[in-house]
C-alpha cells in the first residue's frame, strides 16, 4: 500500500521542464565544423568526382587562397578560396536534372502569367536554384536538362560545341522524299542556312513522321524547317540531348544525372 502511495505521489509531481541547450554547445549529433573536405568542394563545384579531385590535389592543379595544396585530406572552409585552371570554384553543390518535359509547361524560371513552368514539376526538392539549359517550346514535349552548373550550360548552348539533339516530328500530311532531300540539303531560317546532321522518315509504314538531328540552336528551328515547306507541326518531341536519353524517364518525370553522364558531358568534345 505504501508503495502504490509512493508511486502516485510520484506520478503526480509537475513535470520538470526541459532545459534548452546552454549557450555556444550543440545538441547531440551535431557539429558545429564549417569546414568541408577540399575533394569534395571540388566536386560540388561541378569540376569532377571526389575521386578525379584528389588526382587534381596530388598534381598541384588546385589551389587554396593562393596557394597550392598537394595534401590528401585537406579541408576548407566556405570563405576560403578554391581555384582551378587559374578559375575560381564555387562552393555550392552542382545539380543536375534530366526532365521528360509534358506538353503545355513553358522552359524558363518564372512567369508573369502564372502559367505552369518546367520549374512546378521539380518543386521544392533542392534548395538550388535551377536553370533550364536551352529551351523547349511550350507545346514541344521530350528531355530537358536543369542545372545550376553555368560553365556547363554555356559549354552546352554555344553553337561551337555541336549538341547533338534528335527530335522525332509528327506532320499534318505524307512528307514527299523531295522535301526530305531538300531539308537535308539545308533550309533558309533567317538568313542562316540550317542543314541537319541526320533526317529520315522515322516510320516507313507512316512518312508523317520524321526523325531529325540537328545543333541548330536557333528558336523553333524545326518546326520552322517543316513549316518553309508547307507542312504543320502536330507533335515535336526531343528524345535524345547530348547523348542523354528518355530510357526509363516517363512523360513529366526527372531525375538525377549520374556521376558518369555528368563527366560525359564535360568532357564530350566540341563538333568539328
Amino acid at each position: 500500500m505504501k508503495d502504490r502511495k509512493n508511486r502516485s505521489a510520484k506520478g503526480n509531481r509537475p513535470n520538470k521542464p526541459r532545459s534548452s541547450p546552454r549557450p555556444g554547445r550543440l545538441e547531440k549529433g551535431k557539429s558545429s565544423d564549417p569546414s568541408i573536405r577540399l575533394n569534395k568542394y571540388i566536386a560540388n563545384a561541378g569540376v569532377c568526382s571526389r575521386r578525379e579531385a584528389d588526382v587534381l590535389i596530388k598534381n598541384g592543379a588546385i589551389k587554396v587562397n593562393g596557394e597550392i595544396v598537394t595534401e590528401l585530406g585537406t579541408k576548407v572552409l566556405p570563405s576560403d578560396k578554391i581555384s582551378y585552371d587559374n578559375q575560381t570554384l564555387s562552393h555550392e553543390k552542382k545539380i543536375y536534372v534530366l526532365m521528360n518535359k509534358p506538353k503545355d509547361y513553358i522552359t524558363t524560371t518564372d512567369d508573369p502569367h502564372n502559367r505552369k513552368t518546367v520549374l512546378n514539376l521539380i518543386g521544392n526538392a533542392f534548395s538550388q536554384r535551377l536553370y533550364p539549359v536551352g529551351r523547349l517550346d511550350r507545346n514541344t514535349t521530350g528531355l530537358l536538362l536543369l542545372t545550376n552548373d553555368g560553365e556547363l550550360t554555356k559549354k552546352l548552348t554555344h553553337p561551337s560545341h555541336g549538341v547533338r539533339k534528335l527530335y522525332h516530328v509528327h506532320l499534318d500530311k505524307v512528307v514527299k522524299k523531295a522535301d526530305l532531300v531538300k531539308i537535308a540539303h539545308g533550309i533558309d531560317i533567317d538568313n542562316i542556312k540550317v542543314i541537319p546532321d541526320q533526317v529520315e522518315y522515322a516510320n516507313p509504314e507512316n512518312r508523317r513522321e520524321i526523325g531529325i538531328e540537328l545543333h541548330s540552336g536557333q528558336n523553333r528551328v524545326v518546326r520552322r524547317i517543316f513549316e518553309k515547306l508547307g507542312y504543320k507541326v502536330q507533335k515535336l518531341d526531343r528524345v535524345v540531348f547530348a547523348g542523354l536519353t528518355k530510357k526509363d524517364l516517363p512523360r513529366g518525370r526527372w531525375r538525377l544525372l549520374s556521376e558518369r553522364e555528368v563527366a560525359y558531358l564535360r568532357s564530350a568534345p566540341a563538333k568539328p
